[in-house]
């Protein structure tokens, strides 16, 4: 019986993250999306390098601010012991230079914290949707080459959109960006296209996945920074 017949088809993931109460939430995160199953959580770069030549996870939620290691070293280590799992980053870490070091090692996504539900679903979609094309793609030639290629770094097609959303709300939101004089809030967007909150945001979310939408933050006098959307001409 082949590996991904044992699997039943599931991408498993390995958490890690030196705060045991956050890595908690991000593997109840995890296990909230189809087909990702969380085989095990690591807290430490030299639990996680043990984790993944034990469990052999598909994916690597990878925090970089570890006590033992910088999580981007943890990276190359996998690679010399003959790992090819992939790495998705989850941090605070803004630095130009540690997310220029991130697609270097060649990371699948980077996402910042503190992120909800909504973000991590989007990515691990996308994930998902990127890896079963590299896993079915049969090449006889340039184009197929391309359309691989063209998977992983530009926006996927307006009518791929990842499971639970439609095409009728994703342009109630569009329309709503396109029209706005100057950017939007989730709050804002909810109340001009008559979806709630939480289903805005993930649209909103969604098009600064693909490219279409870009973020900025506003600071308020206390609390998180605001998020505002603005459509890319």
């Amino acid at each position: 019986m082949t590996e991904a017949s044992d699997k039943g088809g599931a991408i498993d993931v390995l958490v890690v993250d030196d705060d045991f109460m956050v890595a908690r939430v991000h593997r109840a995160f995890v296990e909230r999306v189809e087909p990702f199953r969380v085989v095990g959580t690591a807290h430490t770069g030299e639990q996680a390098v043990e984790a993944v030549d034990e469990l052999r996870p598909d994916l690597v939620l990878l925090d970089l601010y570890l006590p033992d290691l910088f999580g981007l070293d943890v990276i190359p280590r996998l690679r010399t012991a003959g790992h090819d799992c992939d790495v998705m980053v989850v941090s605070a870490a803004t630095e130009a230079d540690t997310v220029r070091g991130a697609v270097r090692r060649g990371v699948v996504d980077y996402l910042l914290k503190p992120f909800e539900f909504a973000d991590l679903r989007l990515r691990l979609e996308r994930y998902a949707a990127q890896r079963g094309r590299l896993l079915t793609t049969v090449v006889r030639g340039q184009a197929d080459v391309d359309r691989v290629l063209a998977g992983a770094f530009v926006p996927a097609p307006a009518h791929t959109l990842p499971k639970g959303m439609s095409v009728e709300t994703a342009e109630l939101v569009e329309q709503a960006l396109r029209e706005a004089d100057g950017t939007l809030s989730a709050t804002e967007c909810a109340a001009l296209t008559g979806v709630s909150r939480v289903s805005a945001r993930r649209y909103l979310e969604y098009f600064h996945g693909t490219g279409s939408a870009e973020v900025s933050l506003r600071y308020g006098v206390a609390g998180r920074p605001e998020r505002r959307y603005a459509w890319r001409a």
